[in-house]
Protein backbone atom coordinates (compact mmCIF):
# COMPACT_ATOMS: atom_id res chain seq x y z
CA UNK A 1 0.00 0.00 0.00
CA UNK A 2 1.50 3.55 -0.86
CA UNK A 3 2.02 6.18 1.45
CA UNK A 4 -1.09 8.21 -0.56
CA UNK A 5 -3.24 5.39 0.02
CA UNK A 6 -2.52 4.88 3.38
CA UNK A 7 -2.78 8.52 3.87
CA UNK A 8 -6.64 8.66 2.63
CA UNK A 9 -7.32 5.33 4.30
CA UNK A 10 -6.54 6.95 7.75
CA UNK A 11 -8.98 10.08 6.84
CA UNK A 12 -11.65 7.34 6.07
CA UNK A 13 -11.08 5.63 9.44
CA UNK A 14 -10.96 8.92 11.24
CA UNK A 15 -10.36 7.80 15.26
CA UNK A 16 -12.17 8.89 18.09
CA UNK A 17 -10.69 12.19 19.73
CA UNK A 18 -9.10 10.44 22.69
CA UNK A 19 -6.82 8.67 20.24
CA UNK A 20 -6.39 11.54 17.47
CA UNK A 21 -6.18 14.62 19.59
CA UNK A 22 -4.42 16.46 16.69
CA UNK A 23 -6.64 18.45 14.61
CA UNK A 24 -6.83 16.60 11.21
CA UNK A 25 -5.56 19.78 9.39
CA UNK A 26 -1.67 19.62 11.07
CA UNK A 27 -2.31 15.95 10.39
CA UNK A 28 -2.22 16.35 7.13
CA UNK A 29 0.28 19.03 6.89
CA UNK A 30 2.49 17.20 9.45
CA UNK A 31 2.24 14.36 6.32
CA UNK A 32 2.53 16.87 3.72
CA UNK A 33 5.70 17.99 5.01
CA UNK A 34 7.09 14.61 5.97
CA UNK A 35 10.35 14.89 5.16
CA UNK A 36 10.79 18.08 6.58
CA UNK A 37 9.14 16.79 10.26
CA UNK A 38 12.35 13.78 9.21
CA UNK A 39 15.15 16.08 9.17
CA UNK A 40 13.84 18.27 12.04
CA UNK A 41 13.72 15.00 13.86
CA UNK A 42 17.15 14.26 12.89
CA UNK A 43 18.38 17.32 14.37
CA UNK A 44 17.16 17.47 17.65
CA UNK A 45 18.70 13.48 17.69
CA UNK A 46 22.28 14.80 16.71
CA UNK A 47 21.36 17.48 19.73
CA UNK A 48 20.33 15.01 22.27
CA UNK A 49 23.57 12.97 21.58
CA UNK A 50 25.61 15.90 22.13
CA UNK A 51 23.37 16.76 25.38
CA UNK A 52 24.14 13.23 26.42
CA UNK A 53 27.70 13.31 25.92
CA UNK A 54 28.94 13.54 29.20
CA UNK A 55 26.75 10.52 30.65
CA UNK A 56 28.45 8.61 27.73
CA UNK A 57 31.19 9.04 29.25
CA UNK A 58 30.58 8.11 32.84
CA UNK A 59 28.52 4.51 31.48
CA UNK A 60 29.46 0.86 30.79
CA UNK A 61 29.25 0.67 27.05
CA UNK A 62 27.16 -2.23 27.91
CA UNK A 63 24.37 0.39 28.55
CA UNK A 64 24.73 3.18 26.41
CA UNK A 65 21.51 1.61 24.47
CA UNK A 66 19.76 2.85 27.53
CA UNK A 67 21.38 6.21 27.80
CA UNK A 68 19.90 8.43 25.10
CA UNK A 69 16.29 7.98 25.76
CA UNK A 70 14.77 11.03 23.91
CA UNK A 71 17.02 11.23 20.88
CA UNK A 72 16.51 7.88 20.33
CA UNK A 73 12.75 8.41 20.22
CA UNK A 74 13.30 10.91 17.74
CA UNK A 75 15.37 8.78 15.68
CA UNK A 76 12.57 6.20 15.67
CA UNK A 77 10.43 8.55 14.23
CA UNK A 78 12.32 9.92 12.09
CA UNK A 79 13.32 6.90 10.64
CA UNK A 80 9.61 5.36 10.83
CA UNK A 81 8.47 8.31 8.62
CA UNK A 82 10.95 8.02 6.15
CA UNK A 83 10.53 4.25 5.77
CA UNK A 84 6.83 5.00 5.14
CA UNK A 85 7.77 7.84 3.29
CA UNK A 86 9.32 5.79 0.83
CA UNK A 87 6.81 3.07 0.47
CA UNK A 88 7.89 0.45 3.14
CA UNK A 89 6.17 1.15 6.45
CA UNK A 90 7.19 -0.77 9.44
CA UNK A 91 4.88 -1.01 11.85
CA UNK A 92 7.69 -2.48 14.40
CA UNK A 93 9.34 0.69 13.90
CA UNK A 94 6.39 2.72 13.80
CA UNK A 95 5.09 1.43 17.19
CA UNK A 96 8.81 2.15 18.58
CA UNK A 97 8.32 5.50 17.50
CA UNK A 98 5.05 6.00 19.36
CA UNK A 99 6.23 4.26 22.38
CA UNK A 100 9.09 6.55 22.44
CA UNK A 101 7.47 9.96 21.56
CA UNK A 102 4.83 9.54 24.13
CA UNK A 103 6.71 8.06 27.18
CA UNK A 104 9.87 10.90 26.54
CA UNK A 105 7.76 13.24 25.13
CA UNK A 106 5.64 13.19 28.40
CA UNK A 107 8.30 12.22 30.88
CA UNK A 108 10.53 15.40 30.16
CA UNK A 109 8.49 18.26 31.07
CA UNK A 110 6.36 16.39 34.00
CA UNK A 111 10.42 16.21 35.56
CA UNK A 112 10.88 19.80 34.75
CA UNK A 113 8.26 20.54 36.93
CA UNK A 114 8.32 18.17 39.82
CA UNK A 115 12.00 19.36 40.01
CA UNK A 116 11.38 22.80 39.05
CA UNK A 117 13.17 24.56 42.07
CA UNK A 118 16.14 22.31 41.38
CA UNK A 119 16.31 22.94 37.86
CA UNK A 120 16.58 26.87 38.55
CA UNK A 121 19.92 27.01 37.59
CA UNK A 122 19.21 26.17 33.98
CA UNK A 123 19.21 28.43 31.18
CA UNK A 124 15.54 29.67 31.17
CA UNK A 125 16.00 29.33 27.11
CA UNK A 126 16.79 25.73 27.25
CA UNK A 127 14.44 25.13 30.15
CA UNK A 128 11.71 26.20 27.83
CA UNK A 129 13.26 24.32 24.74
CA UNK A 130 13.59 20.99 26.59
CA UNK A 131 9.77 21.55 27.62
CA UNK A 132 8.21 22.21 24.47
CA UNK A 133 10.58 20.30 22.22
CA UNK A 134 9.20 17.56 24.20
CA UNK A 135 5.56 17.86 24.34
CA UNK A 136 6.13 18.92 20.62
CA UNK A 137 7.16 14.87 20.51
CA UNK A 138 4.07 14.09 21.80
CA UNK A 139 2.08 15.59 18.80
CA UNK A 140 3.88 13.85 16.45
CA UNK A 141 3.43 10.49 17.98
CA UNK A 142 -0.34 11.10 17.67
CA UNK A 143 -0.20 11.11 14.05
CA UNK A 144 1.37 8.48 13.32
CA UNK A 145 -1.69 6.03 13.57
CA UNK A 146 -2.32 7.77 10.10
CA UNK A 147 0.43 5.63 8.71
CA UNK A 148 0.28 2.35 10.44
CA UNK A 149 -2.81 -0.30 12.49
CA UNK A 150 -0.24 -0.51 15.34
CA UNK A 151 -0.40 -4.65 14.48
CA UNK A 152 -0.44 -6.78 18.28
CA UNK A 153 3.52 -8.00 16.97
CA UNK A 154 4.59 -4.70 16.80
CA UNK A 155 3.00 -3.61 20.08
CA UNK A 156 4.64 -6.03 21.52
CA UNK A 157 8.05 -5.35 20.34
CA UNK A 158 7.76 -1.36 21.69
CA UNK A 159 6.28 -2.83 24.87
CA UNK A 160 9.48 -5.17 25.31
CA UNK A 161 11.95 -2.61 24.80
CA UNK A 162 10.41 0.46 26.88
CA UNK A 163 9.82 -2.62 29.76
CA UNK A 164 13.34 -3.32 29.57
CA UNK A 165 13.89 0.60 29.80
CA UNK A 166 12.13 0.47 32.93
CA UNK A 167 13.49 -2.41 34.35
CA UNK A 168 17.40 -1.05 33.60
CA UNK A 169 16.33 2.24 34.96
CA UNK A 170 14.37 1.97 38.33
CA UNK A 171 14.13 -1.75 39.14
CA UNK A 172 17.53 -3.98 38.18
CA UNK A 173 20.81 -2.63 38.69
CA UNK A 174 22.83 -3.89 35.64
CA UNK A 175 26.70 -3.31 35.90
CA UNK A 176 26.60 -2.49 39.58
CA UNK A 177 24.15 0.21 39.91
CA UNK A 178 20.66 0.93 38.64
CA UNK A 179 21.00 3.53 35.57
CA UNK A 180 19.20 6.49 34.89
CA UNK A 181 19.23 9.87 33.13
CA UNK A 182 20.40 12.04 35.28
CA UNK A 183 18.09 13.50 38.06
CA UNK A 184 19.29 17.25 39.57
CA UNK A 185 18.71 15.88 43.34
CA UNK A 186 19.55 13.07 45.30
CA UNK A 187 17.44 9.83 44.51
CA UNK A 188 16.63 9.40 48.27
CA UNK A 189 15.59 13.36 48.22
CA UNK A 190 12.23 13.20 50.05
CA UNK A 191 9.68 14.26 48.00
CA UNK A 192 5.53 14.44 47.55
CA UNK A 193 2.67 11.57 48.83
CA UNK A 194 5.83 9.86 50.51
CA UNK A 195 7.59 8.83 47.60
CA UNK A 196 11.69 9.74 47.17
CA UNK A 197 13.08 11.45 44.05
CA UNK A 198 13.79 8.11 42.41
CA UNK A 199 10.44 6.89 43.13
CA UNK A 200 8.63 10.11 41.17
CA UNK A 201 10.57 10.02 38.05
CA UNK A 202 10.10 6.54 38.33
CA UNK A 203 6.16 6.47 38.69
CA UNK A 204 5.96 8.77 35.76
CA UNK A 205 7.57 6.78 33.26
CA UNK A 206 5.33 3.66 34.67
CA UNK A 207 2.51 5.81 34.06
CA UNK A 208 3.54 6.80 30.54
CA UNK A 209 4.64 3.56 29.43
CA UNK A 210 0.80 2.03 30.53
CA UNK A 211 -0.62 4.99 28.70
CA UNK A 212 1.46 4.37 25.23
CA UNK A 213 0.50 0.58 25.43
CA UNK A 214 -3.27 1.69 26.20
CA UNK A 215 -3.00 4.37 23.25
CA UNK A 216 -1.73 2.01 20.70
CA UNK A 217 -4.20 -0.99 21.72
CA UNK A 218 -7.01 0.94 21.92
CA UNK A 219 -5.98 2.30 18.17
CA UNK A 220 -5.61 -1.40 17.13
CA UNK A 221 -8.96 -2.28 18.28
CA UNK A 222 -10.87 1.01 16.60
CA UNK A 223 -9.53 0.08 13.35
CA UNK A 224 -10.36 -3.71 13.40
CA UNK A 225 -13.81 -2.77 15.06
CA UNK A 226 -14.42 -0.42 11.90
CA UNK A 227 -13.25 -3.14 9.23
CA UNK A 228 -15.42 -5.35 10.80
CA UNK A 229 -17.90 -2.85 10.77
CA UNK A 230 -17.36 -2.51 6.80
CA UNK A 231 -17.15 -6.21 6.58
CA UNK A 232 -20.67 -6.93 7.75
CA UNK A 233 -22.31 -3.23 5.82
CA UNK A 234 -20.44 -5.43 2.36
CA UNK A 235 -21.95 -8.51 3.19
CA UNK A 236 -25.08 -6.92 4.09
CA UNK A 237 -25.70 -5.09 0.96
CA UNK A 238 -24.69 -8.15 -1.04
CA UNK A 239 -27.42 -9.80 0.33
CA UNK A 240 -30.12 -6.91 -0.51
CA UNK A 241 -29.14 -7.19 -4.25
CA UNK A 242 -29.32 -11.07 -4.61
CA UNK A 243 -32.76 -11.36 -2.31
CA UNK A 244 -35.66 -10.94 -4.82
CA UNK A 245 -38.28 -7.99 -4.61
CA UNK A 246 -40.50 -8.71 -1.67
CA UNK A 247 -38.57 -11.26 -0.40
CA UNK A 248 -41.01 -14.08 -1.85
CA UNK A 249 -39.10 -16.04 -4.95
CA UNK A 250 -40.01 -15.58 -8.59
CA UNK A 251 -41.44 -18.21 -10.29
CA UNK A 252 -41.97 -18.52 -14.22
CA UNK A 253 -45.22 -18.97 -15.53
CA UNK A 254 -46.13 -21.49 -18.20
Amino acid sequence: MTPSTRQSTRDRDRLPRYLAPVPRSIENLGLRLAWLVVAINLAGTAFGFWYYSGQFAGTPPALWPWVPDSPMATLLIALAIAAWKLGHELPWLTALAFFGNVILGLWTPYTLLAFADAYAPLDPLMYQFLFWSHLAMVVQAFVLHRITDFPVRAVAVALVWYASNLLVDYFVPVAGDLHHTIIPVARDTPMFLGADALGVVAGGEVTFTLLALFLALATRIKHCERELDRERATQAASETETEPAGGVESTTRP
